[in-house]
C-alpha cells in the first residue's frame, strides 16, 4: 500500500447511539472504496468492524475499531466507535485524534441518548461534525421530526444539505441542495443515478436551498457580503462556505443515507473528501512544552498513542497518529513519557482484523505498530532529533460504577491481577486495585454493562471464574472534642518483662487552631508521680508544654499532629517513635469501624517507664491503647465520601430523577438546562447507573467526581457501628 501525503488524508470518527447503523455504514464505506468485495451485516456476524467474539455474541460494538477506505485518490481513516455510554472511553480516545466526526442518527427514533452523549463529547473536543440520517427506508422514519429534534437539541447550526424524496418503505432517492440534483439508487444501492429535480419537488428544493445558503453565508463574513449583494451564492461559493463552516463548526451539514442498502454512502464519501479538513487544515495542538504541532511533514516526527489492543497472533498492537514528520520501518524513536528508546520495527494500516503492511507514513496519518516494550496509551513518541516533548494525555471520564471482585479459586488471585492489568492497557477506563483499607479488590468502570463485559473477558479469554461483591465504603473516623486517657502496659513472664505507661490528650485538628497550651476537661487527670512538672493542673484547666512536634500528612487524607509534651524525663525520648507507631497502627484501623482515622492532634504529656522492663514494644502497645481509649471519649464521628454528581437528563424525566436523588440523601446544588447537579454520598451511589437507566429509559447519563468527606447523620452512624460490631463478633 502506498504512503499517502498529508493533504490526501481524512481522519473521521463514526459516532452515534446503539443500533443507529454505524457499523453497517462503515461496511458500505469499505465496499465503496473497494476494500471489501461484499458487504457483511451485523446479523450475519461478518462485518469488518465488529469481529471480536464478544461483539459477535452481543451483535453490537464494544471497542473502537480502526479501519480505512480509499476514495477519489484520498485515504479516509475511519474509527468506528461503540454506541453505549458504558464504552465512552473508546469515543473519548477516538476524538483525540480524528479531524471530523460523522454522527449517525436513526430516523426512526430521532435524537437518542447516544446521540446526545456523543455530540457532547464532540463539542468538548471542538470536532467538526457531519450528521448522517440513517434508516430512512423504515416505515416509522420521520426526517422532518428528526431535524426538528436536532435543532432543538444541538442549536441553529444544523443545516440540511440533503433531504429525502420518499422517506419510508421504498426509500431510494434524495435531493442534494448543493448540486440541486436528485440522487436515485437501485434496490441494491451503489452508484446513484443523478437526475434533474422533479417538478413537484422544485419549490421545496429551492426553499430549502435558500435556507442552506443563508446558513452558509452567516458562517463567513466574505460570503455574507456576497450574499447581501447578490441574494444568493454560486456553487463554488457554496463549496467554500461548506468547507469553512464545517471546519470552524459554524454549521453542521445533514446528509441522507440508507447504510444497509448502500444508498447515499458514495455522496457522503465524496462530501468528506471535498469538504472535511485534512490533518494540516486543523488547528495546531500544543504540547506540554509549548511546541505547536500542525501535521507538517517537514517537522521532526512526533506520534501519539491513542489506543492499545491485544490481537491474536500479533500480541499487543499500538495505534498512533503522526502529528509531524514521517516514520519509516526500522526507525528509532524516544518515548517522551518513559524516556526509553523504541524501534518501529513494522508499520501497518489496519482495517478491522485485516492489516496492510506499510514502509512509511506521513504526518497526519493513523497507523499501527507492534512489539514496543514500554509504550502505552497516551504516550508520545518523538524522533531522536525531535526532543522529548509530550502531547497532553487523553482525559478519560471518571469511573461511575464500582464493585468488589474476587476469584472463585484462590489460586487464580495472581492470574487475576495480571489479567486486570492487561485489560487496563486496552481500556484505561477499567481501573482495578487492591484496597488495603477495605481489604477488597475494587474494580471501577463506566457502568454495570461495562464491568459485565470485563467479567466475560476474564471468564472466556483468561479462564478465570470471578464473582462480584458489594464494595465497602472508604469511611473515615475523626473526633469532635478534647479527651484524655492513659494506659499502662505491663507484662511479666520471667526474665525481662514489658512495662510502659502513656498519658495523652487528643483533640480535633484544624489548620486555624493555635499550638496547644491550655485545655478544659471534665474528667480529673491523674498526676504522674514520676514527673509532676509535665502537667500543671488548676480546677479544670490543664497546661501542656510542647517540646517537639511531628506533622504527618496521612496517605489516606488529613493529618496527624504528634506533640512531645514530656518534661523531666518521665518517658525517654527514644520511646516516642514507638508511641507514635502505636498511634499510627490504630489510625489505620480506627476504633469505631476499622476505617482510617484522620485530622487529630495528639499530645503525649506524661508516663512511666522501668529501667529494665521498658522497651519499644511496651510503649507502642501503651500508646495504641491509650489513643483508642481517648478516641472513644472524644465525641468520635464517622465521615463518608461525598461526590459531586452531574446528571444529564431530558426535561421530561427530571422529576423522577430528582425524587430518586432525594431518597439517596442528595443535596441538590442546582439545575442548568438539561442537567442536575447534586452532592451525593458514595454509599448511596451503588448501582446508580442501572437505576438511572431504568428511570429514564436509558436517556440519561452522569459524571461523578470526589468532593469531600462529611460527617454521616447520627442514624446512619448508629447503623454502621452496629454492623461493625456484628461483623467483629462473627470474625
Amino acid at each position: 500500500m502506498k504512503a499517502y501525503q498529508t493533504n490526501e488524508i481524512k481522519n473521521i470518527a463514526i459516532l452515534g447511539g446503539a443500533k443507529s447503523g454505524k457499523t453497517t455504514l462503515v461496511e458500505s464505506m469499505l465496499f465503496e472504496g473497494g476494500l471489501i468485495k461484499r458487504r457483511g451485516s451485523v446479523d450475519d456476524k461478518n462485518t469488518a468492524s465488529d469481529y471480536r467474539d464478544i461483539e459477535l455474541e452481543r451483535q453490537n460494538s464494544i471497542f473502537s475499531t480502526v479501519l480505512y477506505t480509499l476514495y477519489q485518490n484520498s485515504k479516509i481513516n475511519i474509527i468506528d466507535t461503540p454506541g453505549f455510554d458504558d464504552f465512552v472511553g473508546e469515543v473519548v480516545s477516538t476524538l483525540k485524534v480524528v479531524d471530523t466526526a460523522v454522527l449517525v442518527v436513526n430516523a426512526q427514533n430521532g435524537v437518542e441518548v447516544g446521540t446526545e452523549i456523543t455530540w457532547r463529547h464532540a463539542n468538548k473536543n471542538n470536532t467538526p461534525v457531519i450528521f448522517a440520517i440513517n434508516h430512512l427506508e423504515h416505515e416509522n422514519s420521520n426526517f422532518d421530526e428528526t431535524i426538528a429534534q436536532m435543532k432543538s437539541s444541538f442549536g441553529g447550526g444544523i443545516t440540511v444539505v440533503q433531504y429525502p424524496v420518499n422517506a419510508g418503505l421504498g426509500f431510494n432517492s434524495f435531493i442534494d441542495l448543493i448540486k440541486m440534483k436528485m440522487y436515485k439508487y437501485a434496490d441494491d444501492g451503489g452508484k446513484a443515478e443523478i437526475l434533474d429535480i422533479p417538478d413537484d419537488e422544485k419549490a421545496r428544493a429551492e426553499e430549502m436551498q435558500a435556507a442552506m445558503i443563508e446558513d452558509l453565508a452567516t458562517s463567513d463574513e466574505a460570503l455574507m457580503e456576497i450574499f447581501f449583494e447578490n441574494g444568493t451564492l454560486s456553487e463554488d461559493e457554496m463549496r467554500s462556505g461548506l468547507k469553512t463552516g464545517l471546519n470552524t463548526r459554524g454549521f453542521f451539514p445533514v446528509m441522507c443515507i440508507n447504510a444497509k442498502h448502500d444508498m447515499g454512502v458514495d455522496r457522503l464519501l465524496e462530501f468528506i473528501v471535498k469538504n472535511a479538513p485534512s490533518p494540516d487544515e486543523m488547528p495546531a495542538i500544543t504540547t506540554k512544552g509549548g511546541k505547536e504541532l500542525s501535521c507538517k511533514t517537514s517537522d521532526p516526527a512526533t506520534a501519539f498513542v491513542f489506543k492499545t489492543t491485544i490481537e491474536s497472533h500479533l500480541g499487543e498492537v499500538i495505534f498512533l497518529k503522526l502529528y509531524g514528520g514521517e516514520i519509516s520501518e526500522g526507525m528509532d524513536m524516544n518515548n517522551a513519557n518513559t524516556s526509553t528508546k523504541e524501534r518501529i520495527s513494522q508499520i501497518f494500516a489496519f482495517c478491522g482484523k485485516n492489516r496492510e503492511k506499510l514502509d512509511k507514513v506521513y504526518a497526519g496519518d493513523i497507523f499501527a505498530t507492534i512489539k514496543l516494550k514500554n509504550t502505552h496509551t497516551s504516550n508520545t513518541l518523538n524522533s531522536l532529533k525531535g526532543g522529548d516533548d509530550e502531547i497532553e494525555a487523553i482525559e478519560f471520564p471518571n469511573p461511575k460504577f464500582r464493585t468488589a471482585i474476587k476469584a472463585q479459586n484462590q489460586a487464580d488471585d495472581e492470574k487475576l491481577g495480571v489479567a486486570l492489568n492487561e485489560m487496563h492497557k486496552s481500556d484505561p477506563t477499567i481501573i482495578a486495585g487492591f484496597s488495603k483499607e477495605l481489604r477488597q479488590l475494587i474494580v471501577e468502570g463506566q457502568g454495570e454493562l461495562h464491568l459485565n463485559i470485563m467479567k466475560w473477558h476474564l471468564e472466556n479469554q483468561y479462564n478465570i471464574s470471578i464473582g462480584f461483591h458489594t464494595p465497602k465504603i472508604p469511611y473515615r473516623e475523626t473526633i469532635t472534642r478534647v479527651s484524655q486517657a492513659n494506659f499502662l502496659h505491663k507484662k511479666q513472664s520471667g526474665g525481662s518483662g514489658q512495662f510502659g505507661e502513656v498519658y495523652m490528650l487528643i483533640e480535633p485538628y484544624s489548620e486555624e487552631a493555635p499550638e496547644p497550651k491550655k485545655f478544659k476537661l471534665k474528667q480529673q487527670i491523674k498526676m504522674s508521680s514520676v514527673n509532676p512538672l509535665s502537667i500543671i493542673k488548676g480546677d479544670s484547666e490543664v497546661t501542656v508544654n510542647v517540646r517537639g512536634k511531628d506533622e504527618i500528612e496521612l496517605e489516606w487524607g488529613g493529618k496527624l499532629i504528634f506533640y512531645n509534651c514530656i518534661v523531666g524525663g518521665a518517658i525517654d525520648t527514644r520511646f516516642l517513635p514507638a508511641i507514635l507507631k502505636g498511634i499510627m497502627e490504630r489510625m489505620e484501623r480506627g476504633p469505631l469501624t476499622g476505617s482510617y482515622a484522620r485530622d487529630i492532634r495528639v499530645m503525649v504529656y506524661d508516663g512511666k517507664m522501668h529501667s529494665v522492663d521498658s522497651n519499644e514494644i511496651s510503649f507502642k502497645l501503651a500508646g495504641r491503647n491509650a489513643f483508642s481509649l481517648a478516641f472513644k471519649e472524644a465525641g468520635p464521628k464517622i465521615m463518608e465520601p461525598i461526590y459531586d454528581v452531574e446528571i444529564m437528563v431530558p426535561e421530561d424525566k427530571m422529576g423522577g430523577v430528582m425524587t430518586d436523588l432525594q431518597g439517596r440523601r442528595a443535596i441538590i446544588m442546582g439545575m442548568d438546562g438539561g442537567s442536575i447537579k447534586a452532592r451525593v454520598p458514595l454509599a448511596e451511589m451503588n448501582r446508580y447507573s442501572t437505576a438511572l437507566s431504568s428511570l429514564t429509559s436509558g436517556r440519561a447519563s452522569y459524571e461523578m467526581t470526589f468532593a469531600e468527606y462529611a460527617q454521616v447523620p447520627p442514624d446512619v452512624q448508629d447503623k454502621l457501628l452496629k454492623a461493625y460490631e456484628e461483623q467483629s463478633e462473627e470474625e
